[in-house]
Formats: C-alpha cells, sequence, structure tokens
C-alpha cells in the first residue's frame, strides 16, 4: 500500500520500520530539523534519520496543512495516510487527500488522555493500566472513531520513558493488525464515548515541581511520570534538587511536616508527604552529577531540612 507516514519522534520508529520491512511504498512527513543541546545543534528528528538511511522520501513542514504541505501530500497520493506522535493539526484539506484516511496511533486508551502526553499523564494521575489505540483522525484533538485497542499494566514504578518504549512497540503491532484488518475490508469503527474523554495539555517544566503536601503516591507517580522530561524537582535552600527516583517506604510516619527529611547515607533519605514517607533513591544538586541517595549523603547530611 501507498502511505504517507506523518511522523516525529522515537515514539513513531517501531511503526516506521514495520511499515517499511512490511514493503509498503512510504514516505515520511515530518517537522523540521530543531536545534538541540547545550550547543543547540541541528538535528533532525528521529523518523527523519531512520527514512533517509534506507532511501524512503522525507519531506519536512513547520505546518502541514499550509498550502506547501497539502499539495506535497497530493503530489505523493497516498493510498492512507498514518500518523504517530507528528506534533500538528492536520486540515480537512489534508484528510481528504488519501483514499483510506488517516490513521492515528496514540499511546492511551481513547477516549481517556488525549492531548500530547497521554503516556506520562497516565502514570502521573495514577493509572495502573494504558495502552494503545488507533482511530481514524479527523479535525479535532484525538476525536476520530477508534479501530483497535490493545491494553497493558503500568509497573508500580515504571517511568514514562520505560512505558514510551513498550507503547511505541506495542504501537506497531497494533498499527500493523488495524492496516491487515483494512486491506481485508474489514474495518469497524467505533465513536469515542465523549462522556468518558479526558484531555490533558503538553507538559512543560512546571509539570515537574513536587508538592508534599500530597499523598506519597501522588508525589511517586509524579517522579515517575516526569522522568526523563520535565523532570521532578523540589527547593532546598532556594536551590533546585532535582529528583529523579523514588519509591513508596513502610517507614512509621508521626506527625511530622511535608516536606521534611530524614535519613543517612547508611539508613537512605526519606521525604515527608501528606499521609507516608517516601524514600528517595536518586537525586541531583544544582551543578552536580545524578547520584544514588546513599552516594549523595556520604559525608553530608540533610537530617531535618525541608523540601518546598
Amino acid at each position: 500500500m501507498k502511505i504517507a507516514f506523518l511522523c516525529t519522534p522515537e515514539f513513531a520508529l517501531p511503526s516506521l520500520d514495520m511499515l517499511f520491512q512490511g514493503g509498503h511504498e512510504l514516505a515520511v512527513f515530518t517537522q523540521p530539523d530543531r536545534p538541540v543541546g547545550r550547543h543547540a545543534t541541528l538535528t533532525p528528528p528521529p523518523t527523519k534519520a531512520y527514512a533517509l538511511e534506507r532511501g524512503i522520501p522525507v519531506f519536512q513542514f513547520e505546518k502541514i496543512r499550509l498550502p506547501e504541505g497539502v499539495a506535497a501530500l497530493k503530489a505523493f497520493s497516498p493510498e492512507l495516510m498514518v500518523t504517530a506522535a507528528f506534533g500538528q493539526i492536520l486540515s480537512a484539506e489534508n484528510l481528504a487527500i488519501p483514499k483510506y484516511g488517516c490513521i492515528n496511533v496514540h499511546g492511551s486508551l481513547l477516549p481517556k488522555y488525549r492531548g500530547a502526553a497521554p503516556i506520562q499523564w497516565a502514570i502521573i494521575e495514577g493509572e495502573t493500566e494504558t495502552g494503545v489505540t488507533t482511530m481514524m483522525t479527523d479535525v479535532g484533538m484525538d476525536t476520530g472513531d477508534i479501530l483497535l485497542a490493545d491494553r497493558v499494566a503500568i509497573g508500580e514504578d515504571e517511568t514514562a520513558g520505560e512505558l514510551f518504549t513498550r507503547l511505541s512497540v506495542l504501537g506497531a503491532q497494533t498499527l500493523k493488525q488495524t492496516i491487515a484488518v483494512l486491506e481485508a475490508g474489514e474495518l469497524v469503527r467505533t465513536p469515542q464515548d465523549e462522556l468518558q474523554a479526558t484531555r490533558y495539555p503538553m507538559l512543560k517544566k512546571e509539570h515537574g515541581k513536587l508538592d508534599f503536601s500530597q499523598p506519597a503516591k501522588s508525589v511517586h507517580d509524579r517522579v515517575r511520570g516526569t522522568n526523563p522530561w520535565p523532570g521532578a524537582y523540589a527547593l532546598l535552600g532556594g536551590e533546585v534538587l532535582k529528583i529523579h527516583k523514588t519509591r513508596r517506604s513502610d517507614r512509621p510516619a508521626a506527625s511530622e511536616p511535608a516536606g521534611l527529611l530524614t535519613g543517612n547515607a547508611k539508613s537512605g533519605l526519606y521525604v515527608r508527604c501528606a499521609d507516608e514517607w517516601l524514600e528517595i533513591l536518586e537525586l541531583q544538586a544544582t551543578g552536580g552529577k545524578r547520584l544514588a541517595a546513599k552516594d549523595y549523603l556520604a559525608g553530608k547530611t540533610l537530617e531535618g531540612k525541608v523540601l518546598v
């Protein structure tokens, strides 16, 4: 099948590889190269790099819904469009081009967690299950008819980065099944239940700020959900302290104030939350290296200090 694949980050790579290995005639439409890192090195999207290595045509647009993007899609004349974490809203003119419409691979069980960061928000919100949904793209934000969905459990200590990797692989499998059903003429479209729909914003740095007046599970979930980006943090004496990894604890709690720190290099580091202590396993001071808590505490103490 002739497929225009609209994709940008690593999440889309397993799906792109599946389509390539499946012998489909492909063109990749992606975002422009962006400056990355301390030196702002202009870097291509991962999907562009993959495509160029395999001789797949690549087209880059800041806004594919503008005339030049529409013209490029029409020139390629795809039978099907597929999107996976593309990062742009498509127009009705875009969507009218392919014979079979546009299928989106979304990292949640729609209609829950619509938006740009469904994997991260599912963890932050304490979900124990999520999955991947393929849907027919329309002009709304993740509002199209559901095609297929596959579920997975979320580990108690699993980070967004780890879940991202698992769901990207699952997404490729779900997409492969969806295209097979489409080619067989057996595709069933199920409208989304708007009463069950939830939508979450794109993650920003401030979403990593920890609030120790919340229950320990909520703090733990935010640490996991913002790992690796934007990263969880709190303030210690006015300085940013990054919290990379935590663990639920059975340490006895009394009436200690929220944010209180206790522990040492031998016993480990704990912070008081609304209901119980939470163990901090990995952290990083401003300008310092990421360290295990016991290494961070070697030769120093945080006993009695407070995180805010």
